[in-house]
């Protein structure tokens, strides 16, 4: 996180050994937060593996946007992961894989 600031409703938070897999996604979970006024990441150079993320919010401190915006990114994740799981039990166990002798 960017120091000396005195206004905490807006900061830049620089994540290590990270690219543009996390920072969009991150981007994108901000930017579904009604709190969050701008939001976005640059890269400062491409041979460099950091991400730096700028946040500005309508009051609240940016940290805990982020942490909100992180919490939530994990839930989505964790949502993909259990229908993604769900989706090859029941495709295993289906009729056609049984028909065409496919083991599970």
């Amino acid at each position: 996180m960017e120091l000396g600031s005195s206004d905490d409703t807006k900061a830049t938070f620089s994540l290590a050994d990270e690219d543009h897999t996390l920072a969009n996604s991150v981007r994108f979970a901000l930017n579904q937060d009604p709190r969050v006024t701008f939001c976005g990441y640059s890269i400062p150079h491409p041979s460099e593996a950091r991400v730096n993320i700028r946040v500005q919010t309508t009051g609240d401190p940016a940290k805990e946007v982020l942490k909100d915006a992180l919490q939530d990114l994990m839930g989505m994740a964790q949502h993909v992961r259990t229908t993604f799981d769900k989706a090859v039990v029941d495709f295993k166990t289906s009729e056609p894989v049984k028909a065409m002798n496919i083991k599970p």
